[in-house]
């Protein structure tokens, strides 16, 4: 049996969607290389090989022969896998990429600017008629200043383009190359040999302000680009974020804090009130109630025993516990939530398909559609062979079409790890661009047509109790639990103005309530297995519980000195843009359906 491998590395280079095709053709053809696919709004490739065959090393050396660079894992790039454990930040290829990108932007800016300002001006009649310098001393500075902008900023195209075409290829970079190069060459001459061009020295025909301009454009969107790829690293490190950097183990009969990167599976793991679960596992001590809001949606929080499942990146709310860890590292719930957005921004539509085709013959074509361009209009048109030259260059630089290959990537890259901060997971890209035929939407209610947390929506208090006594003592009590219940019953009293305190006795019943002594009054809250489990008769409040949970709300009861004295609605409210965005998809003429 084949013991083939599945890695996904970053590659530098490439700029158009021809390029993701010679990148995977030139993988495809090494033996031992089963599948390989690029990505390149991510600038990754994913490739399946047998070891036994071939070697990192030498699919690198291929994919270097090709114009590229494929970039091995070094220990710098593993120590960056390991920032969810807690370590020192790593800068990643699409940081890098786009640091770099915004320094070559910003130089070239800084000299781009000046030198259109010359150009333009001096074209007019006023500033010969002030200026210090002659015509040609002006298009000899403006000539220093565009070489910087060549040599340097622009370099990057030039390299890539000398690259491809030592084999006999080209891409994007290419038209930028030849287009810019073509424009700076010519004036270049123009300005130091005026001699060999008579006629366009005569015109003062120099187009440095040409080169420069579209080198410093190139630079900008390329930068916003990087940019817009950096976000879908943001995104992974925010859902990475969501596990904590540390987890208490019990160890060899002692305890201490570790990096999760260093759990195994087996640890005991011990989490206490407020903290979050730091892996998957399932429960051997104690009981709490868990926020799993992060994997569910749901606000309230899920009662949890001995034998009970944990989540990674989950909240633990009031109890302490120690669980046994089931799953660590990549096999974590969260780990696989992050596989899987990776693999959607990774993944392909259909359109991109036709969008490869293309691109792999695009680049060609341009280039031979400016040369007929040039040998028409200066053999057939009689232009002089300056104005036939611009022709050429115009060709060149107006039908380089960076976006076609960039942008339904990028699009797909950025949407889906936003979507994934969001709660929102989109399997794949050809599931994204089939969205346009939906004609049903399933809606959530916690969390997508509710707020996602909870609120007091209903207070009636019985056998002649007042209400602000009744939510003094309530919330009083609850102040002390972690329970999103209790929170919402503090955040009630509080904007009514009650002071939170006189707690003397508290305890907590996992499942049922509280209980404890406030102001010297005894004081039971819960539902209504705790009004059961302390005699407390709650005929007087059984109409308003029963349309409290026919409305979909919590009843929670309360009672002081063995009375019942009042009955709270919990719900989770629906937001208020809720109904106005369900309208704007019923415009769309979509069915939509909750389901909860």
């Amino acid at each position: 049996m084949k013991a083939v491998q599945t890695l996904t590395l970053p590659v530098e280079g490439m700029t158009c969607a021809s390029c993701v095709a010679r990148v995977e053709k030139a993988l495809k053809k090494v033996d031992g290389v089963e599948n390989a696919a690029v990505n390149l709004a991510s600038e990754r490739v994913t490739f399946a090989f047998d070891p036994t065959k071939t070697s990192l090393s030498q699919l690198a050396a291929v994919v270097d022969e090709a114009g590229y660079k494929l970039l091995l894992p070094t220990p710098a790039t593993s120590q960056a896998a390991a920032d969810s454990a807690g370590t020192t930040p790593v800068e990643t290829h699409q940081e890098q990429t786009h640091r770099k990108l915004k320094s070559d932007f910003l130089f070239s800016a800084a000299l781009t600017l000046p030198i259109m300002f010359i150009s333009m001006v001096s074209m007019a009649d006023w500033f010969m008629r002030w200026s210090p310098l002659s015509m040609g001393e002006v298009n000899k500075l403006v000539f220093l200043a565009t070489t910087v902008v060549i040599f340097l900023p622009a370099r990057r195209f030039f390299q890539a383009a000398w690259k491809l075409a030592k084999h006999f290829s080209a891409d994007m970079n290419t038209l930028v190359a030849v287009g810019t190069g073509t424009a700076y060459m010519f004036s270049s001459l123009v300005v130091l040999f005026p001699e060999w061009l008579p006629d366009a020295a005569a015109a003062n025909a120099v187009y440095f302000d040409t080169a420069a301009t579209i080198t410093t454009l190139i630079l900008l969107g390329r930068m916003l680009e990087a940019k817009a790829k950096r976000k879908t690293t943001d995104a992974i490190k925010k859902l990475l974020g969501l596990q904590p950097k540390t987890a208490r183990v019990h160890r060899n009969g002692s305890e201490f804090d570790t990096p999760i990167g260093d759990l195994v599976v087996d640890d005991t793991i011990i989490v206490r009130p407020g903290e979050k679960i730091p892996v998957d596992g399932i429960i051997t001590v104690g009981r709490t109630s868990i926020d799993e809001s992060l994997v569910t949606g749901e606000s309230m929080p899920v009662e949890k025993a001995i034998g009970q499942k944990v989540i990674g990146g989950t909240i633990n709310k009031n109890g302490s516990i120690e669980f046994r860890a089931t799953a660590v590292g990549k096999d974590t719930v969260i780990a696989n939530i992050v596989r899987l957005v990776e693999e959607a921004q990774g993944s392909k539509a259909p359109i991109q398909a036709f969008a490869d085709k293309i691109a792999s013959v695009f680049v060609p074509v341009v280039i031979s559609f400016a040369i007929v361009t040039f040998a028409f209009w200066y053999f057939v048109g009689g232009l002089p062979f300056t104005a036939a030259m611009i022709n050429f260059i115009a060709v060149l630089i107006i039908a380089c079409p960076c976006a076609l290959g960039l942008a339904t990537p990028t699009a797909i890259m950025v949407g889906t790890g936003l979507g994934a901060t969001r709660g929102i997971l989109i399997k794949n890209a050809e599931s994204l661009e089939r969205a346009q035929k939906i004609q049903t939407i399933v809606l959530d209610k916690t969390g997508t047509v509710t707020e996602g947390k909870l609120s007091v929506t209903d207070f009636t208090v019985y056998n002649g109790f007042d209400e602000q006594f009744v939510i003094q003592r309530a919330a009083s009590l609850e102040n002390r639990s972690e329970h999103p219940v209790g929170k919402a019953i503090v955040n009630y009293a509080s904007h009514r103005g009650s002071q939170l305190d006189g707690v003397q006795e508290f305890e907590s019943i996992p499942g049922l309530g509280l209980r404890g002594v406030v102001h010297g009054d005894s004081v039971v809250i819960g539902n209504d297995g705790m009004m059961e489990r302390w005699s407390v008769s709650r005929l007087v409040a059984e109409q308003v519980s029963s349309q409290l949970t026919r409305e979909g709300k919590t009843p929670v009861f309360v009672s002081i000195n063995g009375t019942l004295c009042g009955i709270l609605g919990i719900a989770d409210i629906i937001k208020p843009d809720s109904r106005n965005a369900i309208l704007q998809l019923k415009k769309m003429n979509l069915n939509i359906v909750m389901i909860t």
